[in-house]
């Protein structure tokens, strides 16, 4: 499964990679030294135990820390802060409740001093993408969590980011929402050819939506497994279903992570 990426210029590259965060009772080394390729159009999922290096690595990307050692580069260009071509989803929705749902998605361009016509033109296009196209008149507050997700989605990919950086942005919705978030996700990335990078807990999860998935062993984290996935249906333009998950080709991937992950913890 594959989507249709931007040019090389987007290919992420980590070059002995490192982050230590100093603490009152010492250093603490986060990740160690960690060498990555990131394709354009890949879709990658981040698993492993807690306090591994999951969250340190994506803010690593998104230009949030400064890598203690080591090079992190987007294409020629160094990260030195986060860019709004790299477009950062969090667990909990990060909406303004004082805008409206348009107004949400509308505020970026709205920063960049694009027009209003433009932007709002945009932004509608954005909400029918994400199934709200009824909702843009709403407060956050007047939302589901799961529409509250989708409205933020839409905020992030009106800047129309290279990248789409995900910290477990599903972790706490119910699993009728998450499941169908999950599809919708894949939908999104496919039609807007994107690169993703997704941290979860979920092996599961991981596995129905990444092209790759890494494994990152115990604190100080380092990856220790770098499966790419290819499962029944698979194929250009191809969005997978829910009933993929029941396949043995599922199950098999899923236990060969799961297990790695266990191995890590231990």
């Amino acid at each position: 499964m594959t989507a249709a990426g931007p040019a090389g210029r987007d290919r992420v590259v980590l070059s002995e990679v490192s982050q230590t965060y100093a603490t009152p009772t010492g250093d603490t080394v986060a990740l160690s030294p960690t060498d990555l390729v990131i394709e354009p159009g890949e879709f990658v999922s981040i698993v492993g135990p807690s306090g591994c290096g999951k969250t340190t690595l994506l803010q690593l990307l998104g230009g949030f820390l400064e890598p203690t050692t080591g090079t992190l580069r987007v294409g020629q260009d160094a990260v030195a802060g986060p860019s709004p071509d790299r477009g950062v989803v969090f667990q909990s929705p990060t909406l303004y409740p004082w805008l409206s749902v348009r107004g949400n998605v509308e505020f970026g361009p709205k920063c960049r001093g694009v027009d209003r016509r433009t932007r709002r033109a945009e932004a509608e296009r954005l909400l029918r993408l994400v199934g709200l196209a009824e909702a843009g008149d709403k407060k956050p507050y007047e939302l589901s969590g799961g529409m509250q997700q989708r409205a933020q989605i839409a905020r992030v990919l009106v800047n129309d980011p290279r990248i789409v950086l995900m910290d477990e942005p599903f972790g706490a919705l119910d699993q009728l929402t998450r499941e169908r978030l999950q599809v919708e996700l894949l939908r999104l990335w496919r039609d807007a050819a994107k690169t993703i990078v997704f941290v979860t807990h979920s092996v599961e999860e991981a596995v129905f939506l990444s092209t790759r998935v890494l494994v990152m062993s115990a604190r100080p984290g380092r990856v220790i497994v770098d499966r790419r996935i290819e499962l029944p249906g698979d194929g250009d333009a191809v969005v997978r279903d829910l009933e993929v998950i029941a396949t043995p080709e599922f199950q098999t991937v899923k236990s060969e992570l799961a297990q790695a992950i266990y191995a890590a913890h231990k």
